[in-house]
């Protein structure tokens, strides 16, 4: 399992791969942001990430 975290908003999420635990954490930051949506923000966020090295194999 792998865990996937944004911890600009500080959501988490896992998934069985890579590719799904991100998807599952993006679904969640969407969810979580349509509920409590930040002040001032208009637009989307834009955010990046890294994938260590290990987890790429």
């Amino acid at each position: 399992m792998y865990v996937a975290e944004c911890p600009e908003v500080g959501t988490v999420s896992q998934g069985r791969t890579v590719e799904e635990a991100v998807a599952n954490l993006k679904e969640a930051t969407e969810m979580y942001l349509e509920e409590a949506p930040p002040f001032g923000v208009k637009g989307p966020i834009i955010t990046t990430f890294e994938v260590a090295e290990s987890a790429r194999a």
